[in-house]
């Protein structure tokens, strides 16, 4: 009889002290839920100065911390890396700030299970967002288009999950915010399976103000600029 397979779920997490009880109390809620898989849970504390790591701790979940801010893509970074060595079969990321909802956990990790996918990307339900963030959107699917040649309605989504030759492949250099399309640059180069599926968001003026700032867009596309031409 083999292992039993094996599925980790990556939280970056920058001072979510307010939230990240709420939010790992909800994720082992929901994974009681998913038979088959033994499973863990990675918070990666990118250089928070609240309470962040020290509650993460409490909820007896792995704690892996920077001692600095690197970045999304920083922790994501060691996210994976950590996955690697530790030979999971199945990655999640999840967002800390309490924007997305711990039931499409099982959701999001159907294509894999299925073998219909490689990466699976959740879809946020454009209706259910602010119109600023519609229109960001919508630009950061379009610049994702142009740059790495592969469509997507949620470029931006931080809810994404990964199976064990999308781990084994991907590479993730960049530290900042631009790693959401990155993975798009990572999906083509391998010629790895993609696939979308609809996620519930949930905004609170928390998760408003934890998330991308609509100011950091030109940024993240002067990035994927200097890039695509390196």
């Amino acid at each position: 009889m083999g292992r039993m397979k094996k599925l980790l779920l990556i939280l970056p997490a920058f001072n979510e002290a307010k939230v990240i009880s709420r939010v790992l109390d909800g994720l082992k809620k929901e994974l009681k839920k998913i038979k088959g898989l033994e499973k863990e849970i990675v918070v990666v504390d990118d250089g928070s100065r609240d309470q962040t790591a020290k509650i993460a701790q409490d909820k007896k979940v792995t704690v892996l911390k920077h001692p600095i801010n690197r970045g999304l893509g920083g922790a994501l970074g060691t996210g994976i890396e950590y996955a690697r060595r530790e030979e999971a079969d199945f990655v999640v990321s999840f967002d800390a700030d309490g924007q997305h909802d711990p039931r499409d956990v099982k959701k999001i990790l159907q294509p894999l299970l299925a073998s219909q996918a490689d990466i699976v990307i959740g879809q946020r339900r454009i209706k259910e967002m602010p119109w600023d963030r519609k229109a960001l959107t919508f630009l950061s699917s379009v610049a994702t288009f142009v740059f790495f040649g592969i469509w997507s309605s949620d470029a931006q989504s931080g809810f994404r999950a990964f199976n064990k030759k999308a781990l084994q492949k991907v590479k993730i250099k960049t530290q900042r915010m631009e790693v959401s399309s990155e993975f798009f640059g990572e999906i083509k180069k391998h010629g790895l399976r993609f696939k979308e599926v609809t996620i519930k968001v949930i905004y609170t003026s928390y998760s408003r103000q934890k998330g991308q700032k609509n100011t950091n867009a030109l940024k993240i596309l002067i990035k994927l600029i200097l890039r695509l031409f390196r």
